[in-house]
């Protein structure tokens, strides 16, 4: 029986490994299950992704930088162009040749803010057009963005049942949007399970200063919404209502690490004498109300973390003791997590 807290993930996906302002011309690395990655951008601000190791003394690229749009090892010298082959070695007497020393180079996507990279079968990526998660949102006008960062010491399990198991709200506090999850519908398919909640949301953004709800707590009231999450292998995506989406794209780093990104977006829809002021206005009102929600969804963060960690350490001990879980989605989501690793097995 395969043990869902050892699956392997699904190589075969795009998976996000940066936030786009964070890669410029001076390397940084960055890890996805196993994988030292090493990415910059030449002078004409494409993006590149090596395999983060020298052949020569297997340092890290990541220390050098780019030089002409190669990128140069700290080291040596040594220099290696986008295609990860060697193209210079300072001290290369005329009687040699450079060596025949490739190193991987990635696939990569620039797209709605973040950096996608593929690790499995190119062949397969071409045929079947694998394509990365959308996100309409992060240029749309009418939505206000905040990112926060989740990085946790345990299996990329553990977080994707966080986030589709709505009956842990209590936890939150003062920083959780809704109440009183009650789940209505769970379908899945192939690739999805998507499971679909009655929930009382504190907040409603149909007037202009509804935006105060996410400062002022007495601004809140309680009203009934539909609350909908998927996972959308191997990421995740919910609704409530009509005024909030979130999205969370995973970067697993190893068996027990994961690293990910959560997309927080307010919708402005509801102003519709905003949509008639000029665009370049509109965009200022983007810009300066980024980040509106980090507080909150910051502080959520941090209190998943706290649980999802306690819960890989219970794991981990010698002693297994057996977990009494309810919930139809939480099985559903363990299905979708081992079907994948099947898959990638079998591939």
């Amino acid at each position: 029986m395969i043990d869902v807290r050892t699956c392997e993930i699904n190589l075969n996906h795009w998976y996000v490994v940066a936030q786009s302002k964070e890669v410029s011309t001076k390397p940084i690395a960055v890890q996805l299950w196993h994988h030292s990655i090493v990415l910059y951008r030449d002078n004409q601000g494409k993006i590149h992704g090596l395999e983060n190791s020298c052949p020569h003394r297997r340092v890290q690229l990541s220390e050098g930088k780019v030089i002409n749009n190669f990128l140069e090892c700290a080291y040596h010298g040594w220099q290696f162009n986008e295609q990860g082959d060697c193209t210079l070695i300072p001290y290369l007497s005329d009687n040699q040749a450079l060596p025949n020393c490739k190193i991987k180079p990635y696939s990569l996507q620039e797209s709605d803010g973040f950096i996608w990279i593929f690790l499995g079968d190119k062949e397969v990526l071409e045929e079947q057009k694998i394509q990365p998660m959308s996100l309409p949102e992060w240029e749309h006008l009418n939505y206000i963005g905040t990112v926060s960062v989740i990085d946790c010491q345990a299996h990329f399990s553990f977080l994707i049942e966080n986030l589709m198991d709505m009956y842990h709200g209590h936890l939150h506090d003062n920083y959780q949007a809704w109440t009183g999850a009650q789940l209505k519908d769970l379908s899945t398919t192939e690739e999805e399970v998507r499971a679909t909640y009655e929930a009382q949301s504190y907040y409603k953004i149909d007037k202009i200063w509804s935006i105060s709800q996410l400062f002022f707590p007495r601004f809140r009231s309680l009203h009934s919404e539909q609350l909908m999450v998927r996972y959308i292998y191997p990421h995740w995506q919910s609704q409530l209502g009509a005024d909030f989406t979130i999205y969370c794209l995973f970067s697993p780093i190893n068996n027990t690490h994961t690293r990910a990104y959560l997309i927080h977006f307010t919708s402005l829809n509801a102003f519709w004498r905003l949509h008639k002021l000029p665009r370049w206005f509109r965009q200022l009102i983007k810009d300066k109300l980024w980040g509106t929600a980090q507080t909150m969804l910051d502080g959520l963060v941090e209190q998943d973390i706290k649980m999802i960690e306690q819960e890989q350490q219970a794991y981990s001990q010698p002693l297994k003791r057996r977990n009494y879980e309810i919930n139809p989605t939480i099985s559903a989501v363990q299905a979708m997590v081992k079907k994948q690793a099947k898959s990638e097995a079998i591939n």
